[in-house]
């Protein structure tokens, strides 16, 4: 496997870069970012893997979240991939919500799909590899978090790999994905009609069944302005499973805040200390 850097900044005495490789799962060309603190250069550093949401690109979070001067000071380096595969012969729809910037971190089963909509093998197996063998990170001490349909996509994957990630965290997330319009048009659309094979990407589900010895602990903010709240996120409905279960999940919410990355920026220093808690 090899990385070319596309672009590069130095940041808060770090880099923040952005690469591109083949990518075997995806089976295009696949980019990511990635924020380097200064102490990559002693050695390696803890990870968190950043989850964007729909339409976003690996771009938007490093553009507009200002994570770096916490990254910095926290020595973490934050990895944040693309939404979707993207080129010539990656399937696509005009929906905003379908296709190219809205891969929503699944294996997709159904054409043309399935040939490159293999998000959640890329994020959960190719890219940690990737960057562990590329990059000055310890691949032993990563976390995961993102926004939206990346909130969603990173509460699944922990949840799936309690083993890999110390920690979980998400902004808004969409936290029951089979039970809400967003979630069952990219199911029914990448996955099919079978309701049962969607429940491998819920979260509600997954946090239902989890077990709260080997789970990470979860942390969950919440804008209470969010106009996709009532119909698409469902933060009660994870709430509800994780006390089910017995999951450590801390479920905030906030007056006032809505969907957008002015949201995420007056956050992300709280999560990223909460994540370098858990990784030591």
């Amino acid at each position: 496997m090899s990385i070319e850097c596309i672009d590069e900044h130095k940041s808060f005495g770090g880099w923040q870069r952005r690469y591109r490789h083949a990518s075997r799962a995806c089976d295009c060309d696949m980019t990511f970012a990635v924020y380097l603190p200064p102490a990559a250069e002693a050695g390696p550093v803890p990870v968190v893997y950043w989850l964007s949401g729909l339409t976003c690109t690996d771009e938007n979070f490093v553009n507009k979240a200002g994570a770096q001067r916490a990254a910095a000071e926290l020595g973490l380096a934050v990895v944040a991939p693309d939404t979707s595969p993207r080129g010539p012969g990656v399937a696509d729809d005009d929906a905003y919500d379908l296709g190219t910037g809205a891969g929503f971190y699944v294996n997709a089963t159904r054409a043309p799909w399935a040939d490159h909509y293999r998000m959640y093998d890329y994020v959960a197996e190719e890219l940690p590899a990737l960057v562990a063998a590329e990059l000055p990170v310890d691949a032993a001490r990563a976390a995961i978090s993102g926004h939206s349909m990346g909130g969603h996509g990173a509460l699944v994957i922990g949840l799936r790999h309690p083993d890999r990630y110390r920690s979980i965290s998400a902004f808004a997330p969409i936290c029951a994905p089979a039970s809400v319009p967003w979630g069952e048009k990219a199911f029914s659309t990448y996955l099919g009609d079978d309701r049962e094979a969607w429940r491998a990407y819920d979260a509600s589900v997954l946090a239902a069944a989890a077990d709260p010895a080997a789970a990470p602990p979860i942390r969950v903010d919440q804008g209470e302005a969010d106009g996709f709240l009532a119909e698409q996120l469902a933060p009660a409905r994870l709430a509800e499973a994780c006390a089910e279960s017995g999951l450590d999940l801390d479920l905030n919410y906030r007056p006032g805040y809505d969907h957008s990355y002015f949201f995420i920026a007056s956050f992300i220093d709280e999560h990223l200390r909460f994540h370098a808690a858990a990784l030591g």
